[in-house]
């Protein structure tokens, strides 16, 4: 019998595996899928050799991640590190570039470079504090009360229609648009104000790294670590009630709330389980992957340099998009958010070959064809690019939920980014991640501190665990 029960073999769902196996737990992790990942798989989608991510492909969050740092994950996977975060083409010809060097970024953006410069560096500066600012639910006091005022200053200006104010040119508000539509929603929105602000400031401290391999070797990491401390991981097993797991005295569940829902069911109060209901997902995204003859044919070359590309058009393209997405419409020239790994890391294809990564987002209940929708914004920039697709692979939301049921409606990010839902995740509590059912912990995305490949709302629901149940109030040596 096992002391603690994990379910859900995912970024977070591993994370707090290993903390408890750290603390010289005994711990079973049992997974649908027959790969540990979660949204850290890469598996060969369209042609042999043509290792694709499943889920996230650009990993800003792990770098900057206090949990990921204790673990010492740059130690145990290699990661490359792109002098170009990312970049957002504004038409064929004109391309704007986030480089890691902020002084590179803002000599680039001419008249705007200053306000570029003052928006950021301030966050940049204090990067470790904005992390463990944002890195946390919110109902705390921050250990940086400075970097939380400038941070909350920004996302105030760039969360409203005053934002618009702060610039001249068209090259700035779009690199900011591009990285705030990380997080679907309207723009401008005090959300997607912060979410973007998190993204820019942190492409221009840690960069944003790809680890080597694909994202697996994240995934890979995490578990070689658990079994090496005496940890057991379950691949193939459906878990829909408790009685499918050994007794145990923890169970974390790196899921969606409406999974925990099901599983604790009666024994979960009236009042919570109300609470679960209201939570809402958000919009869900179509994806696609190819397989390429060779690199994307851009008309403008820097765009080669750039292992992230956000494709959208202007500031006001990409929230006109945005807009007609969240109102349950389909835009003519949607955002699109591209990975290109083959820049970085020659391994993921055959020699001279190249994968591309690519999602846009949808309307809920959407089934169209992405693939239709994908290679026509990227024709937009670079003419000729369907000729270079050797194969594809297309997923729409109710595919990847299918895949995966924690992406309910092909929401990727654990439920809707809006202020509400960031206090409110799944519940308004300092200790969100406690169920009202002894022993029973939420770990998932769909926990404080929100989205992202960092290991934090696994971390502190395995903390709390350790504490409330195992009298252990010290978080144990992660290191390799």
């Amino acid at each position: 019998m096992p002391d603690v029960n994990v379910v859900g073999a995912g970024p977070n769902g591993l994370a707090a595996a290993v903390v408890c196996a750290r603390a010289g737990l005994s711990v079973t992790v049992s997974e649908r899928a027959g790969t540990a990942g979660g949204g850290l798989r890469t598996s060969e989608l369209t042609l042999p050799g043509f290792r694709h991510d499943l889920g996230s492909a650009v990993h800003p969050a792990a770098l900057a991640s206090p949990f990921f740092r204790a673990f010492g994950l740059s130690e145990r996977v290699p990661f490359v590190i792109p002098e170009v975060s990312y970049a957002h083409p504004l038409d064929a010809h004109r391309t704007a570039i986030a480089y890691r060097d902020l002084d590179r970024t803002a000599a680039e953006l001419g008249r705007d470079g200053p306000a570029w410069t003052r928006l950021l560096r301030p966050l940049v500066d204090r990067i470790d504090g904005l992390v463990s600012f944002t890195g946390h639910q919110l109902l705390r006091w921050p250990d940086d009360p400075r970097a939380a005022l400038d941070y909350g200053l920004r996302v105030l200006a760039l969360g409203t229609p005053a934002g618009r104010m702060l610039f001249h040119g068209p090259a700035a508000p779009a690199l900011l648009s591009g990285v705030a539509a990380h997080a679907p929603g309207r723009q401008p929105a005090l959300a997607q104000a912060g979410a973007g602000l998190l993204l820019a400031a942190e492409a221009h401290a840690d960069g944003w790294g790809y680890p080597v391999g694909g994202a697996q070797a994240i995934a890979d990491a995490l578990v070689a670590d658990l079994l090496a401390h005496g940890g057991t991981l379950r691949l193939n097993t459906e878990v829909r009630g408790p009685g499918d797991l050994d007794p145990a005295r923890v169970t974390l569940l790196d899921t969606s709330t409406v999974f925990l829902d099901r599983f604790a069911g009666p024994a979960l109060p009236d009042g919570y389980r109300r609470a679960l209901r209201r939570y809402r997902y958000g919009t869900g995204v179509a994806k696609v992957d190819f397989a390429l003859s060779g690199p994307v044919p851009w008309t403008n070359p820097r765009l080669a340099l750039a292992p992230t590309v956000h494709l959208g058009g202007s500031r006001v393209e990409v929230e006109r998009a945005e807009r007609l997405v969240s109102g349950g419409r389909s835009p003519r020239h949607p955002f699109v958010l591209l990975a290109q790994p083959s820049v970085l890391d020659a391994r993921r294809a055959p020699a001279g070959k190249a994968v591309l990564w690519a999602y846009t987002h949808v309307p809920a209940g959407w089934n169209g064809d992405p693939a239709l929708a994908i290679v026509r914004a990227i024709e937009r920039y670079a003419p000729g690019f369907r000729d270079t697709i050797l194969a594809a692979a297309s997923h729409t939301p109710a595919e990847l939920a299918a895949g995966n049921p924690n992406l309910i409606g092909g929401d990727i990010l654990g439920g809707a980014v809006s202020l509400r839902q960031l206090v409110k995740r799944p519940v308004v509590s300092t200790h969100p991640w406690r169920t009202p059912v002894p022993g029973l912990y939420l770990c998932s995305a769909s926990t404080p501190p929100g989205p992202a490949v960092h290991g934090m709302n696994g971390c502190f629901a395995a903390a709390l665990a350790l504490r409330e149940h195992f009298g252990i109030h010290t978080l144990p040596d992660l290191a390799p």
